[in-house]
């Protein structure tokens, strides 16, 4: 009896890393589907207006980019896209669109993410570079959000993963680690 091992303890310990684990893997699972559907929201919201979709007049991108060329960092980028505003905005539109079905079901999620992260920064760059102080403008704020999902990918609850399962291997924050061994 007096040489008998207490077990309680130490399954306690094994129990909170496990539950630290797993918080690790799903931690960015909610910035996931934050960015996702807001993305989603953000192409379908102008590709159903069709008062944005319009070269001019109040509302529209022409009108968008017209007001924001000269106080942009970058009016060339601007300039571009005022060659063919509805062009554009359909451009974005349909990228956002991308980007935020990419990044909510984990489809080539690094791609996704680094395709939201090249909008947000040149909208940054062009429509809220303006902003004072500088952390009003959200486009900067949603480039900061993009890039750990850039660095790590969708490891969980996503196609990405469920190809990595099929191929043998895992995803992990690096991205698909070679199979374990038995």
């Amino acid at each position: 009896m007096a040489h008998g091992m207490r077990t309680e303890s130490h399954t306690r310990h094994i129990r909170r890393d496990d539950w630290r684990e797993t918080a690790t893997r799903y931690a960015l699972l909610p910035l996931r589907i934050f960015l996702g559907i807001t993305f989603i929201y953000a192409g379908l919201d102008k590709l159903t207006d069709s008062t944005f979709m319009q070269a001019s007049g109040a509302g529209s991108i022409g009108a968008q980019m017209e007001g924001v060329r000269d106080i942009s960092a970058i009016p060339a980028l601007v300039d571009l896209s005022l060659k063919s505003p509805v062009g554009f905005g359909y451009a974005i539109a349909l990228g956002e669109l991308a980007v935020g079905i990419g990044t909510l079901i984990g489809l080539f999620a690094r791609v996704a993410a680094l395709g939201g992260a090249l909008i947000s920064l040149s909208l940054w760059l062009t429509v809220s570079w303006h902003e004072e102080p500088y952390y009003y403008g959200n486009d900067l704020a949603y480039l900061m959000a993009w890039l750990p999902l850039v660095l790590a990918g969708a490891s969980v609850l996503s196609v990405d993963s469920l190809r990595a399962a099929r191929r043998g291997s895992t995803p992990g924050p690096a991205g698909p680690a070679s199979p374990a061994a038995p």
